[in-house]
C-alpha cells in the first residue's frame, strides 16, 4: 500500500464549500492565472507581492504572502491534475524564497505537504467551490496535528474565500 493511500485512510479529510456568484469558467481563471491569484489569494490583509505560475502537470505556483505587519511567508503548489474548468489537484507546502519545501512557520508538526483538491460545479450562473485537504506523505504525528486543526483551517479558508468572493464581485 502506498504512503499516500495510507495517509488518506488515516487522516480525517478537511473540506470547505462556498457558493460563488460567478460562472465556473470565471472562478477557474481566478484560481489559475497569476495576476488573478495576486488579487485575492490569502486571508484579509495579506497581499501577494510576488509569484510565479507554471500551470501544467508537475508545474508550480510559487508565491510570497506579505502579512499586514510586513512579515513574508512563502508557499508552493505543485500541480498533479488540471481539468479546466472543473478540477485542480495539487500538493501544497510552505516554501522558502527559492522554492524549497519548509515547515509551517508556527506549527512544527504540520505536514510538510498536503494534497488539495479544488472542484468547481456549475449551479446556473453561480459556482459551487469545494476544497478538500489531506496530509500527503505525512508521519502519524503530522496527521494527528492536521486532524486537530480543522477549526483553524475553517477560519483560514473562510477568510481566503471571503477575499475571493469580494474579488469576483469587483473584477
Amino acid at each position: 500500500m502506498s504512503q499516500t493511500h495510507e495517509t488518506a485512510i488515516a487522516a480525517n479529510p478537511f473540506s470547505i464549500t462556498r457558493m460563488l456568484d460567478a460562472p465556473r469558467e470565471r472562478v477557474f481563471r481566478a484560481w489559475t492565472e497569476a495576476s488573478e491569484l495576486m488579487g485575492w489569494f490569502g486571508p484579509q490583509g495579506v497581499t501577494i507581492p510576488a509569484c510565479n505560475l507554471d500551470l501544467r502537470f508537475g508545474g508550480t505556483f510559487h508565491y510570497c504572502m506579505r502579512m499586514p505587519n510586513g512579515a513574508e511567508l512563502w508557499g508552493k503548489w505543485t500541480f498533479q491534475e488540471i481539468q479546466p474548468p472543473e478540477r485542480i489537484v495539487l500538493v501544497s507546502s510552505f516554501s522558502d524564497a527559492d522554492g524549497g519545501i519548509t515547515r509551517h512557520p508556527f506549527v512544527s508538526e504540520w505536514p510538510l505537504e498536503t494534497l488539495s483538491t479544488t472542484t468547481l460545479e456549475e449551479a446556473g450562473e453561480q459556482t459551487v467551490l469545494t476544497i478538500t485537504w489531506l496530509p500527503f506523505n505525512a508521519q502519524d504525528n503530522e496527521i494527528a496535528r492536521f486532524n486537530a486543526m480543522h477549526q483553524d483551517m475553517i477560519q483560514g479558508w473562510t477568510g481566503t474565500l471571503n477575499q475571493l468572493t469580494a474579488y469576483l464581485a469587483t473584477a
